[in-house]
């Protein structure tokens, strides 16, 4: 492919006249997450109250949410293309990795109260959100390389955005290198986080199920809106994978459409607002800042 050809996102160009109520649409849901999430961001930033390992890492999925919706935007030149899907891969991993970070510290907080400020350090938690940010970025940026190396045949990509998998597909060369590269990447930024997350979660439930009642109540208190988050993610991620690799193309276009949307927007959407509603000290603050605008 030559310099300066663009892609073009086919999804878009089928739906007709409907393309502008989707395109308005998705832009309502864009303020609405950037608003949102720098509104969570602020208001763990500046009460101090709420620098605690639980609301840093609050900010850092919110901080995430802006990066990773900031990466959608429409008709884009092959060098665009892999940056976009390097910004929204990366945004998907880094979403698990925080979500893993964030199971860790709720398993530390209910497994080892008394000694959970001894082990969740600001100097430790800084170490591990470092990580969390190498770690995918590392195996995502060698796939963006083995991408960027492809001779590519075509211009028409059946998604909304760029991805990887049907960049790939485009290519007119040999590319299983990037297939077995793609798998690896898979395991390592999805299904290794997701594991640990599960297995974290299981470990705080048994936990539970042999403590008091009040104790179970407050553990189960600060764990739910993480769980919610996380089925909420998980969701949108499995319809992603499923509609990229199984059904892509046999579903109606419109439905194609929301469901790659979902994966971009609904996630950042709603994870400020579960934050807002289940935590009272985020709610209060909200409300403080909503009233000092005025």
């Amino acid at each position: 492919m030559e310099n300066g050809t663009y892609f073009y996102f086919m999804l878009f160009e089928n739906l007709g006249c409907i393309k502008y109520a989707f395109f308005t649409l998705g832009f309502i849901f864009y303020c609405a997450v950037i608003f949102f999430n720098v509104l969570i961001i602020l208001v763990i930033f500046l009460e101090k109250t709420l620098h605690k390992p639980m609301f840093i890492l609050m900010s850092c999925l919110s901080i995430n949410s802006v990066y990773g919706t900031a990466g959608f935007f429409p008709r884009i030149s092959f060098e665009a293309c892999i940056i976009q899907s390097f910004v929204i891969y990366s945004y998907a991993s880094f979403e698990l990795t925080i979500l893993m970070l964030m199971a860790f510290d709720r398993f530390v907080a209910i497994s080892k109260p008394l000694h959970y400020n001894n082990i969740i350090t600001t100097r430790f938690l800084t170490f591990l959100i470092v990580i969390a940010w190498l770690y995918p970025i590392t195996f995502l940026s060698i796939g963006a390389l083995l991408t960027a190396r492809l001779t590519i045949c075509g211009n028409k990509l059946l998604k909304v955005y760029c991805h990887n998998y049907e960049i790939v597909k485009l290519s007119c060369v040999n590319n299983t290198i990037n297939n077995i590269y793609g798998l690896i990447v898979t395991i390592t930024t999805i299904l290794i986080p997701l594991g640990f997350i599960l297995y974290t979660y299981v470990r705080i439930i048994t936990i539970c199920q042999r403590s008091t009642r009040e104790f179970r109540s407050k553990a189960y208190q600060t764990c739910i809106p993480h769980m919610m988050i996380l089925l909420n993610y998980s969701i949108a991620l499995f319809c992603e994978l499923t509609l990229s690799r199984f059904v892509n193309g046999e579903l109606p276009i419109a439905l194609s459409v929301v469901l790659s949307l979902e994966f971009i927007v609904i996630p950042p959407f709603v994870n400020p607002i579960v934050y807002g509603l289940n935590f009272p000290d985020i709610r209060k603050k909200i409300r403080s800042v909503i009233k000092a605008s005025k």
